[in-house]
């Protein structure tokens, strides 16, 4: 019994998660805009059929999404990696392992049943099955592709998106010959194929995925090494991408945003600072690490021209820590130099180096800390991570940070979280 990689992905993930909140949404074009209400940077299918770009600046389709009766919605990040945390739970159970590739994808692996009357086992009831129940527990369409690798089964998922006649399931390892298929599909359009490798590959006459397939292994060793072996082999259905289960520690934890209306002030500098430094220590006690570095960095517009501002600066920590109070203490000096009085600032941010896990801690001869005080520090920042978790985000917040500050990411357009706020679930009377 051979094994099969799926490749499960949400289908057009932020806008599916607006219309599960919102019913009223469902059928009629949406777009959900990046940070500060910036960009475009998911559309619904009736968004996409009206051929409004992705990635495109809200302000230069304005009238021309209003002229559609296109809705327009803010991010709503909550909303989102809480619908995320739902689908891979779910996912959990229909397969034997479960890679979590992004927000809204992730690799699987199962057994494929066994051949009948020489044709390989179809999977495609399986994954018919798995939307079906995505669609009733969770409200969101998903793409499902399966094939031998992984490579492979990024190209099935696309095919299960762009071609309806596949019912939203493509199973590549069920075919006797995909060829016809890697045929139809443009070399750029294969997973792990960037610009320059689309290009290298376009002025050999390489112009599909089939005839990467067949090229000569030693000319694209030469030009991509060990790598573009993988692919190849990924492509002709030899498995050399293993799922990666648990991820590997991160190396860097990086809070960053950029201000709805540029920053004078030192003042909200700060705040801004110990804003993201406590989103960053949350995250670092959530991946069970301690910093022994922070950086604080700060930009002016890009477009200021000759008074272009960008400086950051760093600080060594004696004893490494995730503790909201320690890290504050050393990032707000670091804010204090960079600000400059007639430099307005467009962005900020913190991030966090030298990351270790929170279960090793070197002590230092010069930084004194009483083991009993370390628990107790421990035992607060949990606290204050649970009540945020319990009652929703900034329900216990550093004074530092500011009560309503305005220099705060633009959002005029954003949903309800009512999954992951109490005072916004909806209320029915009957």
């Amino acid at each position: 019994m051979t094994r099969a990689t799926v490749l499960i992905d949400g289908n057009n993930f932020y806008a599916s998660c607006e219309a599960v909140l919102d019913p009223s949404v469902i059928g009629r074009p949406l777009v959900v805009l990046s940070n500060n209400d910036g960009c475009i940077v998911s559309r619904s299918a009736e968004a996409r059929a009206l051929g409004i770009p992705m990635g495109s600046p809200y302000f230069k389709l304005r009238q021309q999404l209003q002229r559609h009766g296109v809705i327009v919605r803010s991010s709503n990040y909550g909303l989102y990696a809480d619908m995320s945390q739902r689908l891979m739970a779910t996912l959990e159970v229909w397969v034997e392992e479960l890679e979590i590739y992004s927000i809204d994808e992730a690799f699987g692996l199962l057994h494929r049943p066994a051949a009948t009357n020489g044709q390989p086992g179809d999977l495609r009831d399986w994954g018919q099955r798995l939307r079906q129940r995505v669609r009733r527990d969770l409200g969101l369409p998903v793409a499902v592709g399966i094939a031998p690798t992984k490579v492979l089964a990024k190209l099935a998922n696309r095919i299960a998106k762009r071609d309806p006649l596949q019912g939203g399931v493509f199973d590549l390892g069920a075919l006797d010959d995909p060829s016809p298929w890697l045929e139809a599909t443009a070399v750029e359009d294969v997973w792990g194929i960037g610009r320059q490798l689309s290009r290298w590959c376009r002025l050999r006459g390489i112009a599909h995925a089939r005839a990467l397939r067949d090229m000569p292994p030693g000319e694209l060793r030469r030009r991509c090494g060990v790598v573009g072996l993988r692919l190849q082999q990924e492509l002709q259905g030899h498995p050399c991408l293993p799922l990666v289960s648990l991820p590997p520690a991160k190396q860097e934890t990086c809070v960053s945003r950029s201000f709805s209306q540029p920053v004078t002030s030192l003042v909200e500098l700060r705040q801004a600072i110990a804003t993201y430094l406590s989103r960053a220590a949350e995250k670092l006690r959530r991946q069970r690490q301690r910093a022994g570095a922070i950086t604080v960095f700060v930009r002016s517009s890009p477009f200021d021209g000759s008074s272009f501002y960008s400086n950051a600066a760093t600080a060594v920590l004696l004893l490494p820590s995730n503790d909201t109070g320690v890290l504050l203490a050393a990032a707000l000096p670091l804010t204090d130099s960079l600000y400059r009085r007639h430099k307005p600032l467009q962005k900020a941010g913190v991030l966090l180096q030298q990351l270790q896990p929170d279960s090793l801690l070197q002590y230092h001869l010069l930084a004194p800390l009483e083991p009993q005080q370390q628990r107790r520090r421990e035992v607060l920042m949990a606290t204050v991570d649970g009540l945020n978790r319990r009652f929703g985000s900034g329900t216990v917040q550093w004074a530092a940070c500011g009560l309503q500050p305005v220099w705060a990411m633009r959002r005029s357009r954003l949903s309800r979280a009512a999954t992951t706020r109490l005072s916004e679930v909806p209320l029915v009377r009957a």
